[in-house]
C-alpha cells in the first residue's frame, strides 16, 4: 500500500486496485471508503507511520457498496469502534441483503471489469448510519453528503465546504482525464451524477480511482473532462 499525503491533514491509501482517504480533525480520524478485505493491516500501518493512532477512527464513511471500498470496514470499525456510514439505497448490499445490480458495460470496460473482479468478495458488513442526500457528517468542519447515483443507486460524493475538498467515490474517475468512473449501472445517472460534482468546483478532487487534483495546477478549474 502507498500513502500519500494530498493536504497535510488528508492522506490517500492507494491499494492495487483503488484506495482510501485518511481526514485528521486532531485526534478524530475519518476513513472514506476502506480498501478490500484485506487492507485492514495496512491501512492501521499507514495511519500509525503518519504518527497517528487508529484507536482515534471515528467513522468510516462508504462512499458506495463495492467490494474494493467497503471490504475491510467491518474489521477496523469492530477493532477501533468507529462508525460505518453509507447511503440507504447501498446499506442492503453492505449488509449483504441484497445483490448489487450488475453495470451495463460498454465493450472496452469489460476486460477492466474482468480485473475488478479479482478484488475478494466483501463479507456482509454492519451499517450504523444510512445517509441521504444533504446529509451533514462530523468531521472536516461539517462534512456533506452529494448523492451521485449512477455508478451505484446509493452512491455518494462527500463535499468538504470549509476546506473546498471533494470524494467522488466512484462518480468521477482521475485516470488519465477527468471523466465519470466505469462500470455504471445507469449510464444516464451517471452522467448528470458526474455534472453535479462539476457544479461544486472544487480545489482539491480525490477520487476512487486516480490521483487527487487541485485546481491551478491544471488547464481547468475543478472538474474537467480535459
Amino acid at each position: 500500500m502507498d500513502s500519500i499525503e494530498v493536504l497535510p491533514r488528508l492522506h490517500m491509501f492507494r491499494f492495487p486496485i483503488g484506495q482510501a482517504y485518511l481526514w485528521r480533525d486532531g485526534a478524530d480520524l475519518t476513513l472514506v471508503d476502506a480498501g478490500d478485505v484485506n487492507a485492514a493491516a495496512a491501512v492501521e500501518g499507514g495511519i500509525r507511520a503518519l504518527g497517528l493512532d487508529p484507536a482515534g477512527i471515528r467513522r468510516i464513511v462508504l462512499t458506495h457498496g463495492h467490494r474494493d471500498h467497503y471490504g475491510a470496514a467491518q474489521e477496523l470499525a469492530d477493532r477501533h469502534g468507529a462508525d460505518i456510514m453509507v447511503h440507504r439505497l447501498d446499506a442492503p448490499v453492505v449488509r449483504g441483503e441484497e445483490r448489487m445490480p450488475d453495470p451495463v458495460l460498454h465493450d472496452w470496460e469489460r476486460p477492466l471489469y474482468d480485473h475488478a473482479l479479482t478484488v475478494p468478495e466483501a463479507p456482509p458488513t454492519r451499517v450504523d448510519r444510512e445517509l441521504a442526500d444533504g446529509d451533514e457528517l462530523p468531521f472536516g468542519g461539517g462534512a456533506r453528503v452529494v448523492h451521485t447515483p449512477g455508478h451505484t443507486p446509493g452512491s455518494i460524493g462527500v463535499h468538504l465546504p470549509r476546506h473546498d475538498v471533494l470524494f467522488t467515490g466512484d462518480a468521477a474517475a482521475g485516470v488519465g482525464g477527468v471523466t465519470p468512473g466505469v462500470f455504471n449501472t445507469d449510464h444516464a445517472q451517471a452522467e448528470e451524477s458526474f455534472h453535479r460534482l462539476t457544479a461544486l468546483r472544487p480545489a482539491v478532487l480525490c477520487f476512487g480511482h486516480g490521483d487527487p487534483r487541485r485546481r491551478g495546477r491544471h488547464s481547468s478549474p475543478g472538474l474537467s473532462t480535459a
